[in-house]
């Protein structure tokens, strides 16, 4: 995984065919006492904390399992509840437009030989992209240990 990464993702082959494992993670999923709570649809599975103990930064496990030719593929994406994803594409998508409208008006002007003091807002998104991207990755380090609990949960019930 890598250490930019905002949404973790990894690949794990597994000797099982796709059904059984399946099948393996609802009955643990099922557990009165399972430390995860999860939803399955078709080949797609979602992983999460239980609700009672889930904070702001409480990551969830999506997975996909993929026929293989010698089992199962399974691809994993760990990312945060939906609703903080999309605060933060929302976030990023309207740093990007401010700054694009700001270097179009900025260097339309500076071409024009007037005064471009407009681009000074340009180090000022850059500064708050960064603070967001520190608070995401705050954030990631908060969640690490329910990664691993999710992670943990997956390898333990399909070995």
């Amino acid at each position: 995984m890598s250490e930019l990464a905002i949404r973790p993702r990894f690949r794990q082959l597994s000797k099982l065919p796709p059904q059984a494992i399946i099948q393996k993670l609802q009955q643990a999923l099922e557990q009165p006492d399972a430390k995860v709570k999860g939803t399955i649809i078709n080949q797609h599975i979602i992983l999460r904390i239980p609700l009672a103990e889930q904070h702001y930064w409480s990551p969830q496990l999506d997975l996909e399992i993929e026929e293989s030719t010698n089992g199962s593929l399974i691809k994993g994406l760990f990312g945060p509840n939906p609703s903080v994803w999309f605060m933060y594409i929302f976030f990023y998508s309207v740093l990007g437009f401010v700054s694009m409208m700001v270097m179009i008006m900025g260097f339309s002007q500076l071409n024009l030989g007037l005064s471009a003091r407009i681009l000074w807002v340009l180090p000022i998104t850059g500064l708050l992209f960064l603070l967001a991207f520190s608070t995401a990755k705050a954030g990631q380090k908060l969640g690490e240990e329910e990664m691993q609990r999710l992670h943990g949960f997956l390898m333990t019930t399909i070995v």
